[in-house]
């Protein structure tokens, strides 16, 4: 089955994928991208994915090439061509290619680049046991809530956790946990489950709204609000959402254990509950 790719309208096999070296996402970083994951080859929360895509078009004074429904039909159509039991949707939408200079023209197209991957889930060894993440310094821009290209930040984190090997690093910025490198962060305070706000300095994830809806609907206190690090050491509970890791128990911070080592209860639940929402 091949790896299928879809650029400014037209599908191609992805090793034949080829965008200009004057392309501003190439040169600037200049351009958004979403990612998204099917269950039983049917994306899941495409709506909620696209909508941020807008979000983040619309930030950046983008033009978005293509309506919701477009955009809509493009997916579905790269997931039948790609034909895996499950697969990664990567959509990128750049300002496009002009000749290199900081201010942009009005008059650029936009590049559309799409990629469909097999997607492999996480083994559930690991959401059963948990796993280990540190922390690092959050040095990424002034606006987080834009999912842009920039992601060098997010490399350099990423590479700690490669050669720590953990599984996710944690970011702080002033003291207080903004959120993971590819990841968005809750903790459980004496029964209810507190994760940073809404705002410029998250990401906030499609995943963590799906989640945070369960646990409303499991009658869970919440709190959006920034925690400290220490506060993150001495939680009951801490755990990572995400598309690629939809809930996840981080049992062991900077080699401090969090709780009891292992899973908490109201992880465990909405891992439980997240499971049967995607099912």
């Amino acid at each position: 089955m091949p790896n299928v790719a879809f650029i400014n309208g037209a599908f191609v096999p992805l090793g034949e994928a080829k965008v200009s070296i004057e392309d501003r996402g190439f040169q600037f970083g200049d351009g958004i991208y979403e990612v998204i994951r099917t269950y039983k080859g049917r994306p899941f929360a495409l709506e909620a994915h696209l909508a941020r895509l807008d979000r983040s078009a619309t930030a950046l004074d983008l033009t978005q090439p293509y309506s919701r429904a477009e955009w809509t039909h493009h997916v579905l159509e790269g997931i039948k061509r790609a034909a895996y039991s499950e697969s990664k949707v990567y959509i990128q939408v750049t300002r496009g290619v002009a000749p290199r200079d900081h201010a942009y023209s009005d008059e650029v197209t936009p590049t559309v680049v799409m990629t469909v991957c097999e997607f492999h889930p996480l083994d559930r060894s690991l959401q059963a046991a948990g796993v280990e993440a540190i922390t690092t310094e959050d040095i990424r821009w002034g606006r987080c809530d834009i999912k842009s290209v920039n992601l060098l930040a997010n490399v350099l984190a990423r590479q700690k956790v490669k050669q720590a090997k953990v599984f996710e690093t944690i970011l702080v910025r002033a003291g207080l946990v903004t959120e993971g490198a590819v990841s968005n962060v809750m903790v459980v305070q004496g029964g209810t489950v507190v994760t940073a706000p809404e705002g410029s300095r998250i990401l906030s994830g499609v995943t963590r709204t799906v989640v945070l809806d369960l646990a409303l609907s499991e009658g869970l206190p919440i709190q959006e609000r920034f925690v400290s690090q220490e506060d993150l050491y001495e939680a009951d509970e801490v755990f990572l959402t995400g598309t690629t890791v939809e809930v996840l128990a981080v049992v062991r911070v900077d080699g401090k254990v969090i709780g009891e080592g292992r899973p908490g209860p109201i992880t465990q639940r909405l891992a439980a509950d997240f499971t049967s929402r995607v099912g």
